[in-house]
């Protein structure tokens, strides 16, 4: 009679069970705790969540979109998601799909009429939502047509309204990868400073 092997043979149990452990102890905690660790001391402010300050409390971040209410100020690409970015999402609806026709042609008037434009010249940026639904980028023209209106609100002249503009664009990074942008926030941050410091003067 031949004799059946234990299914688990003596003496193996232990060292893979403390196999396991180191396993677990060094790719998973080791491994988060370096890559945390140098994230911090080589991108700090990227490490952080990219968070702008304003008057020394924090205003929001420069990788997440929201929304600004007022004239004074320029607006990001419209949010399926209400900026929320738990909720990130775009509207889901097919291109020939009528309901987002009717939304973007409703988009469309609504903006002319807010930039004082012809509605064939607003951009698509203002009236289309973006995949995440939280966009904190805009590109440079669709910042130009808001210039005017900033400008009138505000009470600054448009040639520095323009220059904020201007200083505030990224080209593609490294050169190569996406397009120039413009980070609303930051924007709309400088555009605030610009107006307190020419009201302290």
């Amino acid at each position: 009679m031949t004799a059946v092997p234990p299914s688990h043979p003596p003496g193996l149990l232990r060292p893979a069970l403390g196999l396991a452990l180191i396993t677990l102890l060094v790719a998973g905690l080791g491994y988060a705790l370096l890559a945390t660790g140098l994230g911090r001391v080589l991108f700090p402010a990227q490490a952080q969540g990219s968070l702008l300050e304003h008057d020394g409390r924090i205003v929001g971040s420069s990788l997440v979109g929201q929304p600004f209410v007022g004239a004074r100020w320029f607006v990001p690409r419209p949010s399926a998601a209400d900026y929320d970015p738990m909720a990130m999402a775009g509207s889901n609806l097919a291109r020939g799909n009528p309901a987002l026709q009717t939304d973007i042609e409703a988009a469309r008037q609504a903006v002319a009429a807010r930039e004082g434009l012809a509605a064939a010249d607003v951009p698509d940026e203002l009236i289309t939502r973006s995949g995440s639904g939280i966009d904190p980028h805009i590109g440079p023209a669709t910042a130009r047509v808001q210039v005017a209106r900033v400008a009138a609100a505000s009470g600054l002249d448009p040639a520095r309204v323009q220059a904020l503009v201007d200083a505030h664009t990224q080209g593609p990074t490294f050169g190569l990868f996406g397009a120039a942008r413009v980070n609303v926030l930051a924007l709309n941050l400088a555009l605030d400073a610009q107006a307190q410091a020419d009201g302290a003067e």
